[in-house]
């Protein structure tokens, strides 16, 4: 993997991670109920391609 692609991983994965913060604030400051924990959920699920991409950047 060319060190291109591997900046291009990692700006993936650090733009993933800023998506999932918001997610994680947005639903801990605006919203209740099942709403709440359905966006606390994607956010979560966010994590594994952020993982996957952050590993791709490193080798």
């Amino acid at each position: 993997m060319s060190s291109l692609d591997k900046m291009w991983a990692s700006f993936v994965a650090i733009g993933l991670m800023v998506v999932a913060s918001l997610l994680i604030s947005y639903a801990r400051t605006r919203t209740q109920g099942a709403l709440r924990v359905v966006l606390s959920l994607i956010a979560f699920f966010l994590f594994i391609p952020i993982l996957l991409y952050m590993l791709l950047s490193l080798f």
